[in-house]
């Protein structure tokens, strides 16, 4: 019979490894006995999806930016993820920032963006890069939410939705404190690939 789960608080890795494997038992336990269901509910969908999530990081491939901007999952039989020169653009710019920005800010990233759009449409006229620039600056339009909208269905025809996850501009809320009593949230755009799998090939810094 499988001895209760020690919860005293105990953070200590042995603690935990002991909490791991007793849980280990538990779910085997649950399955044989054909009670998925009750796993399911003890779980719970939200924790389900979080652990789908990171079960796909041994399954992320490496992304190759070569010199010309053109994007390829080396790992997945080296497919090539095509997006026009504005896609890229952002793409580059979130991942040269993975601390996250807020898309109410942009504005004061505009001669980065236009940095990177500049080197992925070097034969886009410039007038029309720099009126691009405005609308995916401004927090009034929608431009920045359908081109990272874009990217994300790019990315999901190439892969699962849980691999997906990590190359996709997702939203991430990081918590703030001020004081005891005012709690405020930043909502951050992020790519949570691991940056150690981007082999960038460019000249830029990202």
């Amino acid at each position: 019979m499988t001895q209760p789960i020690d919860i005293t608080g105990q953070t200590d890795d042995n603690h935990l490894e002991q909490m791991a494997s007793q849980l280990q038992q538990l779910a085997k336990t649950l399955q044989q006995a054909g009670r998925n269901d009750l796993l399911l509910r003890a779980v719970g969908v939200p924790l389900l999806e979080e652990l789908l999530i990171e079960a796909a990081r041994v399954r992320l491939s490496r992304l190759l930016i070569t010199k010309d901007f053109r994007f390829f999952l080396m790992d997945h039989n080296n497919r090539e993820i095509e997006m026009q020169p504005v896609h890229k653009a952002v793409y580059l710019f979130f991942l040269a920032h993975p601390e996250g920005i807020e898309f109410k800010h942009l504005q004061d990233y505009r001669d980065e963006l236009s940095h990177f759009y500049m080197a992925t449409a070097k034969l886009m006229d410039k007038e029309k890069i720099v009126e691009s620039i405005n609308h995916l600056v401004n927090p009034l339009d929608n431009a920045i939410n359908e081109k990272c909208s874009r990217i994300k269905n790019v990315f999901r025809s190439l892969m699962d939705d849980y691999c997906a996850n990590y190359y996709i501009i997702s939203s991430h809320n990081k918590r703030h404190f001020n004081g005891s009593e005012r709690i405020w949230f930043e909502r951050l755009k992020i790519i949570t690939l691991p940056r150690h799998l981007v082999i960038n090939q460019t000249d830029l810094k990202f």
